[in-house]
């Protein structure tokens, strides 16, 4: 359930161009490549770490300290299962358990699970890749370390694809919190399915939204961050999302009462991240404030010289990036990475909270006091009571709904750490 939408890439120039001819045609593209309908049957997730280069070059140094690999020994590490961002030539293949590997800006590591019915076999499949990453990084000194933010190295960007070059120019023009988000932070992520019908994308889509900033504060786990201006937090990570580019990260969409074409709307309104360009040009930066409409409808035709197609808009849907992004299937990315122990409990709580229409429907009435308090979850985290009495409510009820006696007895146990006010760390919030 990676973030990547596909458009075949034999499909006919002149049908796609012509395809993308008006709004009401990108719209209604968005809205069916974003919102796949079917039953909800399956389940996938993202976790991330932080890396390190271990070794005679980092002595004297912490080891949180110390130096971030380069993107050659990673694709070292990793061989036939390195990504083509740092390894052009490679295969690509997924590693045994169905995850594959993905290289951010900063040097983290992130694996993305295979699509699945039941989080129990996501997480044992999710936990065997991760053994195996960890003995691949070791052959060349490389060390994952699980944080959700990096708490000792300034920002550096690693990766030098035109991508992240253009994002890196395009943030830095906001203030420090993009280099921050895109090469000090590694986040949880979990991908479940958008539903069989409207109705039921309606219902899900307010759910993963309305108990987002109780679950934020439930695995809220990140209060420093290296190059953060000053600032108490319980999530720096979550407060990089929401310091950076609210055109691009924080839709009113717990209003969207239809997610599927409000989504589509507001997607074509956001501004350029990225014009994708020939391989060998360097610069990929869109004209400043141009949004995907604009190019659409010729305002950008001096400056960018084509109309977009639609592999533009795919790769646009890409660049954009709210607490909950429509990918085809739903995927909630507020979570922050949790620590290795117990990095499977979101993804068990998200599965349980979303298991029913009826589970859902209760766990939006719980949450509902604290929606939209996403800059107080993230600041405060289970230091707000009301925001603890929520997120240990949620969690009680993931609890009841769990479909196996481990995930119950995990979620159990994050209820009572979250009523004690405790991080997953296990400090008090």
């Amino acid at each position: 359930m990676a973030v990547t939408l596909e458009h075949p890439e034999s499909a006919d120039t002149a049908a796609s161009s012509e395809g993308l001819s008006s709004r009401a045609a990108a719209e209604a593209y968005v809205g069916g490549v974003c919102f796949k309908l079917g039953p909800p049957t399956l389940i996938g997730a993202e976790i991330e770490w932080l890396t390190v280069q271990t070794g005679p070059s980092a002595q004297g140094a912490s080891p949180g300290a110390a130096p971030r690999p380069h993107p050659a020994a990673l694709a070292a590490a990793l061989g036939p299962y390195a990504p083509r961002s740092i390894a052009p030539d490679s295969p690509e293949l997924a590693l045994p358990g169905g995850s594959r590997v993905t290289a951010e800006p900063g040097g983290q590591i992130e694996l993305s699970s295979a699509a699945l019915p039941t989080a129990a076999d996501l997480c044992e499949r999710l936990a065997r890749d991760t053994r195996l990453l960890r003995d691949l990084m070791a052959t060349r000194s490389i060390r994952m370390i699980s944080g959700a933010a990096d708490a000792e190295r300034p920002p550096e960007r690693l990766l030098p694809l035109p991508r992240y070059r253009a994002m890196e120019n395009s943030f830095d023009g906001i203030g420090p919190f993009g280099k921050l988000m895109m090469c000090n932070t590694a986040a949880t992520q979990v991908s479940v399915d958008a539903g069989a019908d409207a109705a039921e994308v309606a219902a899900r889509w307010q759910a993963a939204h309305v108990m987002g900033p109780a679950l934020v504060a439930a695995f809220a786990c990140s209060p420093v961050l290296c190059g953060a201006p000053a600032g108490e937090w319980a999530s720096q990570r979550m407060r990089t999302w929401l310091r950076l580019d609210n055109a691009r990260t924080r839709p009113p969409a717990e209003d969207w009462s239809d997610p599927i074409a409000a989504y589509a709307r507001w997607a074509l309104d956001v501004p350029l991240l990225c014009v994708r360009r020939a391989e060998s040009s360097a610069d990929w930066t869109p004209p400043p404030c141009a949004t995907f409409s604009d190019w659409l409808t010729g305002a950008l035709d001096d400056e960018v010289g084509r109309r977009p197609d639609f592999a533009d808009l795919d790769y646009h849907l890409t660049t954009l990036f709210p607490p909950v992004r429509a990918s085809g299937h739903l995927e909630i990315r507020y979570l922050d990475a949790q620590p290795d122990e117990v990095w499977a409990v979101p993804v068990h709580a998200i599965d349980a909270l979303l298991s029913t229409p009826r589970v859902v429907a209760e766990a939006t009435e719980l949450a509902d006091p604290v929606a939209g308090r996403w800059l107080e979850a993230a600041r405060h985290g289970l230091a707000d009571p009301q925001m603890r009495a929520v997120a240990a409510d949620l969690l009680d009820l993931a609890a009841a709904h769990a479909p196996t006696e481990r995930a119950a007895a995990e979620l159990d146990g994050a209820a009572r750490r979250c009523r004690g006010g405790h991080t997953p760390t296990g400090t008090r919030a």
